[in-house]
């Protein structure tokens, strides 16, 4: 099983540069880094997990840039957000930065796309949240076009663009529907979900991985039912804090790779985090 980490990178953590080249030293399979461009102080949404928002969340240093720096220095680690909230970015700005990490980094590049919990931030790039999940399934059409390789046009409720030149295009090839780089969808399981996975990804990003047992072959049959290769279809725990029981039970279910926790701390705390995790590699 490949094991790569996810950490709220900011401006008082371990930089980029040092967390790639430890993370491929050791032998992890990847970096995922999540984005909030910011966290109004006003806001009336809770947390998700409930308490105080982590002072991290309104420090979180750019996913892309971020991920440029770590693509430089190294030549195996995987790269991946996680999540990119694909219904705040302008698509077409937001395709050419994909495009331009996974060429630059030789195809290494996941997008892992979601919709968010933040309802003031969303706000405040003009989401309406009760359309942003189909505000962001457009969007990744506009953006299939811009990648797609002869010029392609898109016409779609919230946004379009002319049949254009874009280059450079993702390395890997189309794959049934999925047109860029490798596409996992975050989020809570549920049957809209689940048809967004089926129509324009690679697979699913569950937050936890909590209650695999029982909705992995929910997903499973949206994916058949769509005509997607069986075999194609990926599933990636993310933020798990892993134990041997856990990682075994997720063989069992057929999974390849897992996004482990880090701590936004220090370099002394991460690496001795990375210490502890070495005995899953």
């Amino acid at each position: 099983m490949r094991i790569a980490v996810t950490i709220f990178l900011t401006d008082e953590t371990i930089t980029p540069v040092r967390l790639a080249r430890e993370l491929e030293a050791r032998g992890f399979a990847g970096l995922y880094l999540p984005e909030h461009t910011h966290i109004p102080v006003e806001r009336t949404t809770p947390y998700p997990v409930g308490g105080d928002l982590p002072r991290e969340y309104g420090r979180t240093l750019d996913p892309f840039v971020a991920l440029g720096q770590a693509a430089a220095v190294t030549e195996r680690l995987g790269l991946g957000t996680g999540i990119t909230l694909v219904a705040q970015h302008d698509p077409i700005d937001l395709a050419k930065q994909t495009a331009t990490l996974d060429h630059l980094s030789g195809g290494r590049f996941t997008l892992g796309v979601g919709f968010g919990w933040n309802v003031e931030e969303a706000a405040d790039h003009g989401v309406a949240w009760r359309t942003r999940r189909e505000l962001g399934r457009d969007r990744m059409a506009l953006m299939r076009a811009l990648w797609t390789e002869e010029p392609t046009a898109y016409e779609g409720e919230f946004g379009s663009v002319r049949a254009s030149s874009a280059y450079p295009k993702p390395v890997q090839k189309p794959r049934g529907p999925v047109v860029g780089p490798r596409t996992l969808v975050g989020g809570a399981a549920g049957p809209k979900l689940f048809a967004h996975i089926a129509e324009y990804a690679d697979g699913w990003l569950p937050i936890g991985g909590r209650g695999l047992t029982e909705s992995l072959p929910v997903l499973r049959g949206v994916w058949a039912d769509a005509g997607r290769d069986p075999a194609a279809l990926q599933v990636v725990p993310y933020a798990v804090f892993p134990s041997a029981g856990k990682l075994a039970h997720y063989a069992e279910l057929g999974i390849e790779e897992v996004v482990v926790q880090l701590p936004p701390a220090g370099e002394a705390e991460v690496l001795g985090v990375l210490d502890g995790y070495a005995e899953y590699l």
